[in-house]
């Protein structure tokens, strides 16, 4: 049944209802469709990983670094979700981690023809030579030094340890709820058959009821974002030693209240903005800014800029730098993606673009 039928059956839906449908309907979903992507040729919207390779080379001294935190325990299991076409992914593996031999590399993609793609440039492995599932009744035993292994499924995997979760601009795109003040309350904005709003008197969630804001604020309750952070932080396991990471666009409830909603209501076709968002549903991107305060609290938030920098990008541009200079008369093409660290740099860093989300991490 699609959105506008069972509108037309039930009566006016959440945005939750329609922005899953307009986003991920597998007959007219902008991603399920296949319509919708991230990239700078063909794409829509440009993320940290499709900049270039130097974020994925930063993340994979993090991913170092959590290793060792761990004891190098091998194997070891990073959970990419939301892992698009896998760029982010044939980023790390490329970079050679020093946890290379040890490391099981889960791409988690929801969408069937974004995980068709992951074979495209990786070699993937069936689960079951990867690692081991919590719920496996006699598990297989997991042959050391083989790695890095390679995994792509639909869904987060249950696992029998720790791992570390990683979700890049993922839960912008999670379906939400709207929400709008009107006569000192909070009314619930629905949409209807027609493809239009209706604002209704409901009953808000208890701790939106008590958030203070003028009539016409408008706020997104981001219930399913919430939901897969509790998901993500099962897997984990940060009491003992896992860790989830989030690098989004993020703000608090309180401070998306004092703004117009098209500010942090945004949507994207084309690298552009596009129109409203009930306009057109499946061909354009409909995010928002993540409300941290309606997630579980995260141990540690930093600017992604300041998280770059502390785990080395300015060391690495300066060999990149260092690189150029050694071989330009050569001009050969390791020397070219050496000096493109200069500009990967400048578009991460940016503090009125990439460089101002967040990076929120869950640890112990």
């Amino acid at each position: 049944m699609s959105f506008v039928e069972r509108a037309q059956r039930l009566g006016p839906q959440p945005f939750s209802v329609f922005m899953a449908w307009a986003l991920y309907d597998e007959a007219a979903g902008f991603y399920a469709g296949g319509r919708g992507s991230a990239g700078r040729r063909g794409g829509d919207f440009l993320t940290a990983p499709e900049v270039g390779p130097l974020f994925g080379t930063v993340l994979a001294r993090a991913i170092d670094g959590w290793w060792r935190d761990l004891g190098s325990p091998d194997p070891f299991v990073v959970v990419e979700a939301g892992a698009g076409p896998g760029t982010l992914a044939r980023a790390v593996l490329a970079a050679g981690p020093e946890c290379s031999t040890a490391l099981r590399y889960v791409l988690v993609e929801a969408s069937s023809r974004q995980r068709e793609r992951h074979a495209e440039h990786l070699p993937l492995e069936q689960a079951a030579f990867a690692f081991v599932p919590s719920d496996e009744e006699s598990p297989l035993p997991q042959p050391s030094g083989r790695g890095p292994i390679a995994v792509s499924l639909g869904e987060l995997p249950r696992l029998a340890a720790p791992c570390v979760v990683l979700a890049n601009e993922l839960l912008d795109n999670l379906p939400f709820d709207l929400w709008e003040r009107r006569d000192g309350r909070w009314s619930a904005v629905l949409v209807d058959a027609g493809l239009g709003e209706v604002v209704v008197p409901l009953d808000p969630p208890g701790w939106l009821a008590g958030l203070e804001a003028p009539d016409g604020a408008r706020v997104p309750v981001q219930e399913a974002a919430r939901r897969w952070t509790l998901d993500a932080l099962t897997l984990a396991r940060p009491a003992e030693g896992g860790r989830l990471v989030l690098f989004d666009y993020c703000a608090t409830t309180a401070d998306l209240a004092r703004r117009p909603p098209d500010e942090w209501l945004r949507t994207y076709r084309s690298h552009q903005r596009g129109g409203p968002p009930l306009e057109a549903p499946g061909s354009q991107d409909i995010t928002a800014e993540v409300c941290l305060d309606q997630l579980p609290a995260a141990s540690a938030t930093t600017a992604q800029a300041d998280w770059l920098r502390a785990h080395g990008i300015d060391g690495l541009v300066e060999e990149g730098r260092t690189a150029w200079d050694q071989r330009a008369s050569v001009g050969d093409l390791a020397a070219v993606r050496m000096r493109s660290r200069i500009t990967e740099a400048e578009a991460l860093l940016d503090p009125a673009g990439l460089g101002a989300f967040t990076v929120a991490e869950w640890h112990r």
